[in-house]
């Protein structure tokens, strides 16, 4: 095993890693709140509310997340020059760049799968908490906010984890779309040094790291706020 060409890449290392849990952290964080919006959507919107909602899912979840990102950024992405004035305009920089259609795919997907979770968990709330909320006055709003959404995300932390698990380990596929994430830069320190298991290596150490770190994080959740059915 030869590990000497650290030193040389080190730099691109941290910056694939950055790219990684960027992508990881903004494809969670706004499909976390897609999927809520979703998750009501489902349980408790009207009819053309919940076919919609439910269509959403239906395609994210039976696509392949790959196809997804490619669509996003040889469909859209082709089309986006076409529009007057973008190309001049300031988000410009942002639009052209692989990671933001990596990220608009990962963020989408990842809406799909938490929104099915939520859904779950929103029905498991016992019927009992949320009469006792109605019983004190609480409006539909400040029931949600206080009681409902609260006791669901708490019923389904176990679960959260392991979707945001998954999600770090597609993250790989941005490489695909030219986004420099750790693989990526694995791939061409295999390419420039014809070292093949090395840079793997690497990548699947940190894989693990980073997993053991959300798992750490998940279970300390879980032990702060215990689930009572």
């Amino acid at each position: 095993m030869n590990f000497t060409w650290i030193s040389s890449y080190w730099a691109l290392l941290l910056a694939g890693a950055w790219q990684t849990v960027s992508l990881l952290v903004i494809s969670v964080t706004f499909g976390f709140v897609i999927a809520i919006g979703l998750a009501f959507a489902q349980v408790s919107g009207g009819r053309i509310t919940k076919l919609l909602a439910r269509g959403y899912c239906t395609f994210f979840r039976g696509t392949p997340l790959l196809i997804q990102l490619w669509l996003l950024y040889y469909g859209v992405g082709s089309l986006l020059p076409m529009i007057p004035g973008i190309r001049q305009s300031l988000l410009w920089p942002i639009l052209r760049e692989g990671f933001f259609f990596a990220s608009v795919s990962f963020t989408l997907n990842y809406a799909a799968y938490e929104a099915e979770v939520l859904r779950g968990a929103l029905l498991a709330v016992p019927k009992g908490e949320l009469e006792a909320g109605r019983a004190f006055g609480f409006s539909p709003w400040k029931l949600t906010r206080r009681i409902w959404l609260p006791r669901a995300i708490r019923i389904a932390l176990p679960t959260i984890a392991g979707e945001i698990v998954m999600q770090l380990k597609a993250t790989p596929l941005a490489f695909t779309v030219t986004v420099m994430d750790l693989y990526a830069v694995a791939n061409k320190v295999r390419q420039d040094t014809l070292l093949v298991y090395e840079p793997l290596i690497v990548v699947t150490l940190f894989y693990l790291a980073l997993t053991a770190v959300i798992a750490r994080v998940f279970r300390g959740l879980e032990a702060q706020v215990p689930v009572r059915r």
